[in-house]
């Protein structure tokens, strides 16, 4: 195997970039533009979010068997997602004009294939990142290049949209997905054993086998509480931009700073794992973040330079939500003596991730609709700043105490 220097690294994390092109306009974008552009209602909205990440959440683990039955071959299972991933997304920004349930259900068929392409590609790119390194010190490495890129592509989907809209982001999207794709395919390296096929058959005892480790029970805990912390105040964002604080026309360029500071965080964030340990850096980060969002409940309309510092430090404990968790799973993992298994693992740790963002969907959205919340009217404010603010602090303060407590200072 090569070394892994900046340039591999940089061949295997670039692919980061387009997945996260399309992670930025599913969980922050997708409900603003059905709700105003579709005129679908936000309880209606978040019903089919919530349906829709929980099926797809129930697919990862089975992709998860069906990449590790194919053993290292992950850039088969990339190859593979590539259009279908790309077929969906241009499908769900670009709806046909419809009736309300027509476009109801292409919302749903569209969204389920983005689902499909995006979690095929995640868990083949992240079990590919975790075998080319078992060592604690290129571990963070690894994932912080590959988070890098992904906050890249952020930053460039929320540019490309705010300049060119929805027409412009599916362009982008196209072609970097297409170059990523290419260099990943053809350049990256590939991890020892690549190809060796497994002959085994599908069982749930198989599929839920991570949770027999008690340091991925543990983890996976964090990352449930976590994920619902961070999804909800992104899935109201744009909402909270435009009528609570009355800076829609600012939204793009405040997500920018926001993943800006992330992007810019990463070395330190890398630098303090291999001093503290991923864990402790990790639950640091949680710590600030809430410090510093709680005060986003109390702006108000025009509320422009404070917001923009809150969207500064909390992007930069970011930084460590996006590097550290997957380093730390690499590191529960080579613990357990599963190298071999590591996409059975992501599938598993995917399947957080969906419901997580299921959760956070399914509950904030039907909730503000039952609170009287009606986007781009005034009343209803107070209930979307809670919920935007107060909520996610109340469980990021939840998660540091239980990754506190968490078997994982020694991965």
């Amino acid at each position: 195997m090569k070394p892994l220097g900046l340039p591999n690294l940089l061949c295997y994390g670039l692919f980061g970039l387009p997945l996260a092109m399309v992670a930025l306009p599913i969980y922050v974008y997708l409900p603003q533009f059905y709700a105003e552009r579709a005129g679908l209602p936000l309880a209606l909205i978040g019903a089919a979010l919530l349906a829709a990440r929980i099926a797809a959440a129930f697919i990862d683990p089975l992709l998860g068997w069906w990449i590790e039955r194919g053993g290292a071959a992950y850039a088969r299972y990339v190859a593979l997602a590539l259009p279908v991933l790309l077929a969906g997304f241009v499908g769900l920004f670009h709806p046909p004009a419809l009736q309300r349930g027509a476009t109801l259900a292409w919302f749903g068929a569209t969204l389920m294939l983005v689902y499909l392409g995006f979690s095929l590609a995640t868990i083949a790119h992240q079990s590919w990142g975790a075998a080319l390194t078992h060592a604690p010190a290129q571990r963070a490495r690894v994932t912080g290049v590959r988070e890098a890129c992904g906050l890249t592509g952020v930053v460039l989907a929320a540019a490309v949209t705010a300049l060119a809209g929805y027409d412009g982001l599916s362009l982008a999207f196209a072609a970097a997905l297409a170059l990523a794709g290419a260099l990943l395919l053809a350049r990256a390296v590939r991890p020892a054993g690549a190809g060796a096929a497994r002959a085994s058959r599908l069982h749930w005892r198989a599929l839920a086998a991570p949770f027999g480790q008690r340091r991925f029970r543990s983890l996976f805990a964090v990352l449930l509480v976590n994920g619902v912390a961070s999804a909800i105040p992104a899935t109201l964002f744009l909402f909270f931009a435009a009528d609570r604080l009355r800076l829609g026309a600012m939204s793009g360029l405040l997500l920018i700073l926001y993943f800006c500071a992330a992007a810019l965080s990463m070395p330190l964030w890398i630098a303090l794992a291999g001093r503290f340990g991923e864990a402790r850096a990790w639950g640091g980060a949680m710590l600030a973040s809430a410090l510093v969002f709680v005060w986003a409940f109390g702006l108000g309309p025009g509320a422009a330079l404070p917001f923009g510092a809150i969207c500064v430090l909390s992007g930069l404990a970011l930084g460590a939500d996006l590097a550290l968790p997957p380093a730390l799973l690499a590191g529960v993992i080579a613990k357990a003596g599963h190298a071999g298994r590591a996409a059975a693992y992501f599938g598993v740790w995917n399947w957080g991730v969906q419901m997580t963002l299921a959760l956070a969907a399914g509950i904030a959205l039907p909730l503000l609709g039952w609170c009287g919340y009606v986007p781009g009217q005034l009343q209803g404010t107070t209930a979307l700043a809670g919920a935007y603010a107060l909520l996610p602090c109340a469980l990021k303060l939840g998660a540091c105490a239980m990754l506190w407590r968490a078997p994982l200072r020694d991965c």
